[in-house]
C-alpha cells in the first residue's frame, strides 16, 4: 500500500527536523562539518563500543543480497492479486500480508544500506547498495500501486463484511478507515495517473530553488574577524550569527543577503510558482484550500493550525520582553536581526564528553521512569549509536527512525560541546519514540506521523534543560543555560510560528488572485517580524527577503509541526514533572501508538490537546519563568 516510500519520506524530513531544532537556523549543518580543519580519525581509530553494530540488521553484505533477490522475485508476485482484491475476504488478506512481508524485507534492506552508505560516502560498494534499494522501491511501488485504487473500489458495506469474516483483516480496521477517509479527494484511475504525469512539472519551482540555493548561488566576500577576506556561504552565515563581533555579524548578514535581494524577480517567480502548483492539486483534489489539502491526509484539523497562529500572537510579550533584556545586555542603541542569536554569557566554556554526557542523560530523564532509563542504557550498551566523526562518514545528526524487526540507529559527530549533549538528548528521543513503537504495533502501524515526530526529541531536551539548569555550579553557568533555554523556545515555537502566519497570508493571498510581488511580500513579512518582536527590534530592509531564502516555504505548510511538537512536549514535560506515575504511563502510552490512531488523538490520550491553548500556554508560561529566573540572576 505503498508505506514503504511514506516511511523513506518520513525519515528523511525526520533526520532534516532534527538538524533544524538542534541549530534554530533554517540551514545544512552538515556544511559546518566539512569545514574543521583538524585531523579525522579513521573507522579502524574508533574503539568498537562507540561504533554501529550492523549485524543487529545482516550478518553480512551476502545476508542483504539474499533479502534483496527475495524482494526482486516478489516483485512480480504482485500480479495474482491484481483486480481480485475486491472478490473475497481471504484474498485482500493475502494481498495485504504479502505486501506486508516484502515491505517488511524493503525496510531492512533500506535501513543496512542507508547506514552503510553514511559511514563511508566515499565508498562505492555503500553507495552501489544504496542506489539498488532505491531502484528497487520503486519497482515494488509501481508493482503495488493498485492496491489502493482496487480496495477503495470495493463497496464500502462489502468492505467491512470482509472484515467482519475475515478476522486477520482486524488489524488492518483504522488503516481501512484513513483509506476510506481520502476517497472524496482520490480520483479516477485516469485522473491519478494524469497527476502523477504533472509531478515533474510541478516540482520545477522546487527544483530550480534548490538548484539556486545550494548551487548557482554567488554570496560575496567580506571581511572576517580577524581581517582576513572570507567568503559567506550558508554555514558561515549561520557560526556568524552567534560572533561576539558585532561588527562582523553585520557584514556577513548584509553579504549574505544580496543576491537574495538581486535575484528578487526570479526567486518570487520560484515562489509564487510553487504555491501554485499546490493550488493545482487541492483544486484537483477538491479541497477548500491548500492548508486543508495540506493538512487533511495526517488527518489535523485547520483549527490546529489557526489556533497555535492565534494563540501565539496573543502571548508575544514574553518575546518582548526578551528583546528587551538583550538590547539592555548588549547595551547597543538598536537591536537588529544579526544581534538576536549572539549570546548574552560568553565567558561560559565547559566541555561535555561522551561517556560524562551519558550520565548526564540519563540523570536528567529519569522523571520518564524506570521502564524508559532501562531501555535508554540498553541503546548505549549495544552499539546503537556511532559516535565520532570519522574520514568519509556522512556530518551531521539523525535517528534512523522505525525499521519493523530491528532496533533503531542514532549517527553523531562528537565534538565535546554542549550542543553534542543536546544532539544526543534529541535524537535518543526519536530512538526510544521509534523503539516503543515498533516494540508495541503491528507492522501496518509500526511508524508516526510527522506531526509528533518531534515531540519525543524536544521532550528530551526539555527534561534536559531543566536538569542541567538545576545542577548548574556557578551563576554564569546558569543564566547562560536559562538563555539557551530561551533560544530554543525563540527558534522552535516562535521563529517557526511566524513563518507558519506568513505561509499561510501568502497563499490565502494567492488563492484570492493577488500577485505577490518582491515588494508586497517584503512588507508582509516585515509587518510580521516587527510584531513578533515588539518595538525594541529595528528591522533591516535585508531581513524583509527571508521569504526568498527559506526552503521551508516550499514544503507545503511544514514549518507549523516544529511549533506544534515543541509545545506538545513543554505541556507533557510539566506533566511528567508535576504529576509522576500517572503521566508517565501516558507518555509511554504515546510512545507505543505508532499509527494506530490519528497523532492528534495519539497526543490527546497522553494528556495534551493540540485543538486547545493549554500547549501554547504550557510555552509561554515556561519563558516567562525563565526571563523571570534571569532577571532576578542579574540583579543579585
Amino acid at each position: 500500500m505503498e508505506k514503504f516510500v511514506f516511511i523513506i519520506k518520513s525519515l528523511v524530513r525526520i533526520k532534516l527536523a532534527a538538524l533544524i531544532i538542534s541549530t534554530g537556523f533554517l540551514f545544512n549543518t552538515d556544511v559546518l562539518s566539512q569545514e574543521k580543519t583538524k585531523e579525522v580519525p579513521t573507522r579502524e581509530q574508533i574503539e568498537e563500543q562507540y561504533k554501529w553494530n550492523l549485524e543487529d540488521v545482516y550478518k553480512s553484505p551476502a545476508d542483504w543480497e539474499k533479502d534483496f533477490a527475495w524482494v526482486k522475485d516478489a516483485v512480480g508476485e504482485f500480479e495474482q492479486f491484481e483486480g481480485k482484491l475486491g472478490t473475497s475476504a481471504q484474498k485482500l488478506l493475502e494481498c495485504l500480508k504479502f505486501s506486508d512481508d516484502v515491505e517488511i524485507k524493503l525496510g531492512k534492506l533500506y535501513l543496512y544500506a542507508s547506514l552503510s552508505k553514511d559511514l563511508d560516502l566515499s565508498n562505492p560498494e555503500n553507495q552501489g547498495r544504496f542506489e539498488r534499494v532505491m531502484a528497487l522501491n520503486s519497482q515494488v511501488s509501481a508493482a503495488s500501486s493498485f492496491i489502493r485504487p482496487e480496495i477503495l473500489a470495493i463497496p464500502e458495506d462489502q468492505l467491512w463484511k470482509f472484515v467482519d469474516e475475515e478476522k486477520e483483516l482486524g488489524i488492518y480496521k483504522h488503516l481501512l478507515e484513513d483509506l476510506l477517509r481520502m476517497k472524496p479527494h482520490t480520483l479516477s484511475p485516469g485522473e491519478e495517473e494524469i497527476l502523477a504525469l504533472a509531478g515533474p512539472v510541478t516540482s520545477v519551482a522546487y527544483s530550480a530553488f534548490g538548484m539556486f540555493n545550494n548551487a548557482d548561488i554567488q554570496f560575496p566576500t567580506v571581511e572576517g574577524e580577524d581581517g582576513t577576506p572570507i567568503k559567506i556561504s550558508h554555514a558561515r552565515y549561520g557560526a556568524a550569527m552567534y560572533s561576539l563581533d558585532r561588527d562582523y555579524r553585520r557584514r556577513v548578514y548584509k553579504g549574505y543577503y544580496k543576491p537574495f535581494m538581486e535575484y528578487k524577480n526570479t526567486l518570487v517567480a520560484l515562489f509564487n510558482g510553487n504555491i501554485k502548483s499546490n493550488i493545482f492539486y487541492a483544486k484537483s483534489r477538491k479541497y477548500k484550500s491548500n492548508l486543508e489539502a495540506a493538512l487533511t491526509p495526517n488527518n489535523i484539523p485547520v483549527s490546529v493550525y489557526n489556533n497555535l497562529i492565534e494563540k501565539v500572537n496573543e502571548n508575544l510579550e514574553p518575546l518582548h520582553r526578551w528583546a528587551k533584556i538583550k538590547k539592555k545586555m548588549l547595551k547597543i542603541e538598536e537591536l537588529h536581526p544579526y544581534d538576536t542569536y549572539v549570546t548574552l554569557f560568553p565567558s561560559v566554556k565547559k566541555k561535555y564528553s561522551y561517556e560524562e554526557s551519558k550520565k548526564i542523560l540519563l540523570d536528567a530523564l529519569k522523571p520518564l521512569g524506570e521502564d524508559y532509563i532501562n531501555n535508554l542504557k540498553m541503546a548505549f550498551n549495544n552499539r546503537w549509536i556511532d559516535v565520532y566523526e570519522t574520514k568519509g562518514k556522512r556530518s551531521g545528526a539523525y535517528s534512523s527512525g522505525t525499521t519493523y524487526g530491528v532496533h533503531p540507529y542514532v549517527l553523531l559527530n562528537w565534538a565535546d560541546e554542549l550542543d553534542d549533549l543536546f544532539t544526543l538528548a534529541h535524537e535518543m528521543g526519536h530512538n526510544m519514540h521509534s523503539y516503543y513503537t515498533e516494540q508495541n504495533q503491528p507492522f501496518p502501524y509500526a511508524n508516526y506521523s510527522i506531526f509528533v515526530a518531534e515531540v519525543a526529541s524536544t521532550m528530551n531536551e526539555a527534561l534536559l534543560l531543566d536538569y542541567l539548569i538545576d545542577h548548574a555550579e556557578t551563576k554564569m553557568e546558569k543564566l547562560a543555560l536559562i538563555e539557551k533555554n530561551l533560544t530554543n523556545i525563540v527558534t522552535t515555537f516562535y521563529r517557526q510560528t511566524r513563518f507558519a502566519e506568513f505561509e499561510k497570508l501568502v497563499n490565502e493571498k494567492t488563492e484570492q488572485g493577488d500577485a505577490l510581488t518582491p515588494d508586497k511580500l517584503c512588507n508582509l513579512y516585515k509587518e510580521m517580524y516587527q510584531r513578533y518582536w515588539g518595538d525594541e527590534m529595528t528591522v533591516d530592509t535585508e531581513e524583509t527577503y527571508t521569504w526568498a531564502r527559506i526552503p521551508h516555504f516550499y514544503y507545503n505548510f511544514y514549518v507549523y509541526q516544529y511549533a506544534t511538537s515543541f509545545a506538545a512536549s513543554q505541556a507533557l514535560a510539566a506533566k511528567v514533572t508535576k504529576e509522576g506515575q500517572p503521566a508517565i504511563d501516558k507518555y509511554l502510552n504515546f510512545l507505543k501508538s505508532g499509527s494506530s490512531k490519528y497523532p492528534i488523538d495519539v497526543l490527546k490520550e497522553a494528556g495534551v490537546d493540540m485543538t486547545s491553548p493549554e500547549p501554547v500556554e504550557a510555552v509561554v508560561h515556561k519563558m516567562n519563568k525563565l526571563l523571570d529566573q534571569m532577571e532576578k540572576l542579574l540583579n543579585e
